[in-house]
């Protein structure tokens, strides 16, 4: 299974992971992204999974494999 994740201290509020994959990110009240429950990509959602990962400009999104 893959999991996405925020870091919050690389965010800067941009919105491109939202805006990517609403299904996996949403804003908090500050307009930074964060990843929606524990960030788990449900089967099908890997293709906007990656387009978050490659479009934060300051690397803030992470996809990684969890077992």
């Amino acid at each position: 299974m893959m999991k996405v994740h925020v870091d919050q201290d690389r965010c800067q509020g941009h919105g491109r992971c939202y805006l990517a994959a609403p299904e996996l990110f949403a804003a908090d009240d500050l307009g930074n992204g964060r990843e929606i429950g524990a960030g788990p990509v449900p089967a099908g959602l890997e293709h906007q999974a990656q387009l978050a990962v490659a479009n934060c400009p300051e690397g803030a999104v992470a996809m990684e494999e969890t077992s």
